[in-house]
C-alpha cells in the first residue's frame, strides 16, 4: 500500500480517535505525518563507559547488573527499586520508580543498555529512571512532538508502518541534486526518522534543510518576479531636489540614497516593492514624505497606513507640517472619525480631490475607493499581514509599494521575511538625535530608581515603566495593573500615574496615549503595547522591569520611545537574573544603541523567534530549517532558486512540475504565485 496523500485515519494503527490527536499536532494526512520530524534523538548506537558518561546530558551506557535488586516502599503509591551495574571499571547506581514490571524482568549478571542522564560525582555515577533495553538494541531512536494520548512511542510505530508502505518520488531537479551534492528524497525521509547512523542523519538533514529553504525561496522570488509587471504609475518627473529644499533641515546621506533608490524604481516602468528598514529615529518618515511629494506632483494619490489611530494621527500632523505651503489635500481616515465625515472623505478620495490619505485598517474597507492610487506606504510592516498589504495595493492599478520597519533585521534574515521586496537600509541617524544612556541594575536599587524618576518629573519631564506580560501561575512578577495601582498609592501618590496594556479597548489605549502626549500623565506604566507608539519628546526616562524576559530587539524598540527630544534620556533595565547569557545580553544593551548590532546578536543568541513568530505574516512555517544556523544554506538555496527561475520562470517544464507542486503545497495557494 502507498500512503501518499492518504488521510491520516487510514494509516495502519491510527483510526478515528488517534486521527483527532494527530490533528492537534497539525497532521491531517500521510504527507504531513512524514513531515512531522523528530524533535530530538536517543543515540543507542554508540554506548559509552560509565566513566566517560557526561553529567546531566542524555547518554547510553552499557553495563552488567551485579548484586541484588532491592525493593523499597517509600509511601503510598511510591515504590523504588535500586541496584548497581558495572562495566568492569566503574560502578553505576540505578534507581527505578514505581515500575515493578521492569524490575522483575531485569536479571543479575546480564548486560543491558541504560539511557538517561547521569548524575553523581567522579567517584560514583547515578542514573534515575533510565530507559533500559537488552544489548543489541543499538540504534538511533527518534523522539517526536507528542500530545496527551499520543506518545512518541506510538508515533514511532505508526511512522515506521507508513514509511515501509510508501514510496517517495524525487521533488528536486537532478541538476540541483548533483550540483549541491544532495542525497535522494527517499534516503532523506527514511533517515530523518530512523537514521542508519549519525552520518546518515546529517546527510538527511542537509538535504531536507536545503529543500525547505529552496522551495521557500522559489515561492518568494516568484512572487517578487510577478510584481515586475508594467505599471501605470510611472514617475515622469523627479521632484526630490524640490522637496529637500523645502525642509528646515538637511537630509542625511542615507535618506538621500534611499529616496534615490525608490525614485529609480518608480521611474522604471515597473511597480516599486521596497522595504525601508532603519533604526529607531533614523528619519524614515521624511523618506516617506519625499516619495509622497514626488507621487502627488506627478498626479497620483498616496495612501499611508499605520497600525494604530494615535500613530496615524501623528503621521497626519507630521506630513501636514512637511507639506505646509503646498496645495496638497491631506485627509486622516481612522475608526475615530465620525460617520458623516468618513463619507465626505471617501467621496473626496474617489473624486481625486484628496491627494494623500493617512489612516489605519479603515483604509481597507470596501467602500474606500481611489481615483488614481499610485503609492501605498505601510508603517511598522510586521503589524500587518501580507493579505492586508495586498488588499490596499489592489485599490490601485499596480501602485508602488513601500513598507517601513523600525525593527532592524539582519540582511540574510530579511531575505526570508521580506523576500518579495527589495530592501533599503537607513543606516545613519539625523543630527541631534539623542544617545540614550542605558544601565542594568538589580531590583534592590528600586528606591534610587524611583527617586531618579521623580527628579526628572519634577523638572517637567515624563517617564515610562514597562512591565513584562505575566503568564498564569507566575507569582514572582507583578502585573502592570497591580504595579500601577501600587505606585499611585505609595511612591508616586503625588504624581499622575497612567496605565496602558494590551487588553484595553483601542479607544482606551488612544485616550491614555493622548493624555501622556499632552503631558496630563507624568508616569506611564505599560506593557510592550508601547513598542510601537507615538512620539513624545518630553519622555526622557524608561524603566524596564524584569528586563531578562525581553528579547534584545524588543528592548531596543522600547528604548526608542525616549530620546526623541532635546533632553538627555536614560533607560534603566532592572533584573536580578544571574545566568551568564542574561548578564551578557544586558551588557550589550548598555554598551550599544546600534539596532543592527543588537539584532545580529539577538539572532545568534536566541534564534529567529524574535524576528519571525507573529511577524512572519504570510510565510509558511519552517519545519526543519533554523534561520539562526542555516544562513549559509539559505544563500545557496536562494542562488539555486534564481537559477531555476531564470531558465523556467513558471516552473512549467515537466522536470519542474514536482517542484511547482511542492511550492504550491508549502504556500497553500498555487493561485498566489500563478502556477497552473
Amino acid at each position: 500500500m502507498n500512503y501518499t496523500n492518504k488521510d491520516i485515519r487510514y494509516i495502519k494503527g491510527v483510526g478515528e480517535k488517534r486521527a483527532k490527536l494527530f490533528n492537534q499536532l497539525g497532521v491531517k494526512d500521510a504527507d504531513a505525518l512524514f513531515g512531522l520530524y523528530p524533535r530530538s534523538y536517543q543515540d543507542w548506537s554508540n554506548p559509552m563507559t560509565i566513566a566517560a558518561a557526561p553529567f546531566d546530558i542524555p547518554c547510553c551506557i552499557k553495563a552488567r547488573i551485579f548484586g541484588s535488586i532491592k525493593e523499597q516502599y517509600i509511601r503510598k503509591n511510591m515504590t523504588i527499586f535500586k541496584f548497581k551495574a558495572t562495566d568492569d571499571e566503574s560502578v553505576l547506581s540505578v534507581t527505578i520508580f514505581n515500575n515493578k514490571f521492569l524490575a522483575d524482568k531485569l536479571k543479575t549478571g546480564e548486560e543491558y543498555l541504560f539511557y538517561g542522564r547521569a548524575d553523581g560525582n567522579l567517584v560514583e555515577k547515578l542514573m534515575s529512571s533510565p530507559e533500559i533495553r537488552k544489548v543489541g538494541y543499538q540504534k538511533i531512536r527518534p523522539i517526536y512532538p507528542s500530545t496527551s494520548g499520543l506518545s512518541s512511542n506510538i508515533i514511532e510505530k505508526i511512522m515506521l508502518e507508513g514509511l515501509i508502505a510508501t514510496e517517495f518520488p524525487e521533488t528536486l531537479p537532478q541538476q540541483i541534486i548533483n550540483q549541491y551534492n544532495l542525497c535522494s528524497r527517499s534516503f532523506a525521509i527514511h533517515n530523518i526518522h530512523f537514521p542508519a547512523s549519525l552520518k546518515a542523519l546529517e546527510t538527511a538533514k542537509d538535504r531536507l534543510i536545503f529543500e525547505e529553504l529552496f522551495i521557500l525561496q522559489i515561492g518568494m522570488l516568484s512572487k517578487k518576479e510577478r510584481k515586475n509587471i508594467i505599471s501605470s504609475c510611472v514617475l515622469r518627473e523627479d521632484y526630490r531636489a524640490e522637496f529637500w529644499s523645502k525642509l528646515p533641515f538637511s537630509p542625511t546621506d542615507s535618506q538621500q540614497r534611499v529616496v534615490a533608490e525608490c525614485v529609480a524604481d518608480m521611474m522604471s516602468g515597473k511597480p516599486m516593492s521596497r522595504l525601508i528598514q532603519g533604526d529607531v529615529g533614523s528619519g524614515k518618515t521624511a523618506i516617506a514624505a519625499a516619495l509622497i511629494y514626488c507621487a502627488v506632483k506627478n498626479g497620483m494619490q498616496a495612501a499611508f497606513m499605520a497600525p494604530t489611530e494615535i500613530l496615524a494621527e501623528q503621521h497626519y500632523k507630521t506630513l501636514s507640517a512637511f507639506f505646509d505651503g503646498c496645495s496638497f489635500n491631506i485627509e486622516n481616515l481612522t475608526g475615530a472619525v465620525t460617520k458623516s465625515k468618513k463619507n465626505k472623505i471617501k467621496v473626496q478620495i474617489l473624486s481625486g480631490n484628496t491627494d494623500i490619505v493617512i489612516g489605519t485598517h479603515a483604509l481597507l474597507q470596501d467602500d474606500v475607493q481611489f481615483n488614481n492610487l499610485g503609492l501605498v506606504i505601510t508603517d511598522e510592516q510586521h503589524r500587518f499581514g501580507v493579505a492586508q498589504r495586498t488588499l490596499l495595493q489592489s485599490k490601485g492599478n499596480n501602485p508602488h509599494i513601500m513598507v517601513m520597519s523600525a525593527t532592524p533585521i539582519p540582511r540574510t534574515l530579511s531575505l526570508v521575511i521580506f523576500g518579495d521586496l527589495d530592501v533599503s537600509t537607513v543606516d545613519t541617524l539625523p543630527k541631534g538625535r539623542q544617545k540614550i544612556e542605558t544601565y542594568a541594575v538589580k531590583s534592590g536599587l528600586h528606591e534610587r530608581v524611583y527617586n531618579f524618576l521623580k527628579k526628572h518629573i519634577d523638572e517637567g519631564r515624563q517617564a515610562f515603566i514597562v512591565c513584562p506580560l505575566v503568564e498564569e501561575g507566575e507569582t514572582d512578577l507583578v502585573p502592570a495593573e497591580e504595579y500601577a495601582k501600587q505606585l499611585s498609592e505609595n511612591q508616586f501618590k503625588d504624581y499622575s500615574v497612567g496605565l496602558l496594556h494590551g487588553k484595553m479597548k483601542p479607544k482606551q489605549k488612544d485616550d491614555i496615549m493622548r493624555q501622556f502626549a499632552d503631558g496630563k500623565i507624568q508616569l506611564l506604566v505599560a506593557t510592550t503595547v508601547i513598542e510601537v507608539g507615538i512620539d513624545v519628546p518630553n519622555a526622557v526616562v524608561m524603566v524596564v522591569e524584569n528586563a531578562e524576559r525581553f528579547g534584545l530587539s524588543q528592548l531596543h524598540q522600547l528604548r526608542g520611545r525616549i530620546g526623541r527630544g532635546l533632553y538627555k534620556s536614560t533607560c534603566i533595565l532592572i533584573s536580578d537574573a544571574q545566568n551568564k547569557e542574561t548578564v551578557e545580553r544586558l551588557r550589550i544593551m548598555s554598551d550599544t544603541c546600534d539596532g543592527f548590532k543588537i539584532a545580529e546578536y539577538d539572532l545568534k543568541s536566541r534564534g529567529p523567534g524574535d524576528f519571525l513568530g507573529k511577524r512572519q505574516h504570510g510565510l509558511p512555517d519552517l519545519k526543519i530549517a533554523n534561520l539562526a544556523n542555516d544562513m549559509y544554506t539559505l544563500r545557496m538555496a536562494r542562488t539555486a532558486a534564481k537559477d531555476i527561475l531564470k531558465s523556467d520562470p513558471n516552473l512549467s517544464s515537466p522536470q519542474n512540475k514536482p517542484l511547482a507542486d511542492e511550492v504550491e503545497r508549502m504556500f497553500e495557494s498555487a493561485a498566489e504565485f500563478g502556477y497552473n
